[in-house]
Parts: structure tokens; C-alpha cells; sequence
């Protein structure tokens, strides 16, 4: 579950973001890792769309500052923890023990590079229409997360 709100070791948190409602509202301290698309079926299901666009980050990096009240969580039946705003549902951040991955839809602050990877392409949604240049793998890459 996710930690009170504490003042960074590092100074000043780096990204913040809330839910729709604005209900719950986190800092993140710290730089957030590889960002990436994720196309499995449960990143499908869990955002309602084609994919979900993630930044890899520590359980530590992420602070809730407000509507800690209002987060809630889901554990599936493989172990993944999705933490949402218990009120309007978005979708803030989802991983196991110490590893998260922030769903970036819900950053206010701007992020100067986004995804650069997409993963588990192969199990995509029919539909969906892949028209960009971005590395591509069919499942998650054996170096996970990516790196460079």
C-alpha cells in the first residue's frame, strides 16, 4: 500500500499527478525509470483501452499527498496490485512488492520523453493499429526494464 506523504531525500518530488476527480494526488520523488506501452490483455482491461502507457518506479518514489483515504486496491490472482482513486476509478500506478509502474495518463507534470518501447505486442488488440517506429516485443523483453 502505498506510504504517507514524506519530504524526498532527494529534494523536491520530480512529477505530480491525481485522478480524474482529484480526489487523490501523489508526488513523485525522484526520476521515474523506462517508460513503455504495454499491450497484455490485463493492461488492456485495466486501462479500458488498447494499452496502457507506464514508467517504471519503486514503491518509495511514489508519495500520496492527498486521498490517501480515497486509494484503493485490487490484488489479481497473479499478484499484481493495482492502486485507483476509490471514487472515480483512474487508474494511478500498478506492480508487486517494491516495483510500480505509473500509469502516465495520470501525470500533471509534463514528462520531457515519453514511452520508447512496446511490450506484449503480440497478444495487442485486433483493432488496434501500431503506426509508429517504437521498438517492438512480443512478450516482455528478457533485460526488463529496458534500459537505454
Amino acid at each position: 500500500m502505498p506510504r504517507a506523504p514524506a519530504v524526498p531525500a532527494s529534494g523536491s518530488p520530480r512529477h505530480h499527478g491525481s485522478c480524474l476527480c482529484g480526489a487523490v494526488r501523489y508526488d513523485i520523488a525522484g526520476e521515474l525509470g523506462p517508460a513503455y506501452y504495454c499491450h497484455c490483455s490485463r493492461c488492456r482491461k485495466s486501462s479500458g483501452t488498447g494499452h496502457a502507457a507506464n514508467a517504471v518506479m519503486t514503491r518509495t518514489q511514489f508519495l500520496v499527498r492527498a486521498g490517501l483515504d480515497q486509494l484503493r486496491s485490487y490484488v489479481a490472482d497473479n499478484g499484481v496490485e493495482r492502486l485507483f482513486c476509490g471514487t472515480c476509478g483512474s487508474p494511478l500506478a500498478v506492480g508487486r512488492g517494491e516495483h510500480l509502474r505509473l500509469r502516465l495518463g495520470s501525470l500533471d507534470s509534463p514528462l520531457a520523453l515519453g514511452p520508447q518501447v512496446r511490450i506484449f505486442v503480440e497478444s495487442k488488440a485486433a483493432w488496434e493499429a501500431i503506426d509508429d517506429d517504437l521498438p517492438r516485443h512480443a512478450e516482455r523483453p528478457a533485460v526488463w526494464p529496458p534500459v537505454g
